[in-house]
């Protein structure tokens, strides 16, 4: 495991968090920053993953 996904994955936890706080506050904004911040920590997992896959091969 590397760094790119760990810090993936805890973007994506953050931005759930984030997401369903707005949601409790009805904060449309604070939604919508969640989504943003999962959609990052996605990305940013997957590259990691492919970095991984390269490095075994």
């Amino acid at each position: 495991m590397n760094k790119d996904q760990v810090k993936g994955g805890a973007k994506d936890i953050a931005g759930k968090i984030q997401e369903e706080a707005g949601k409790l506050v009805g904060s449309k904004e604070q939604q919508a920053k969640g989504l943003e911040k999962q959609v990052e920590g996605k990305i940013q997992k997957g590259v990691g993953d492919l970095k991984e896959t390269v490095k075994k091969a």
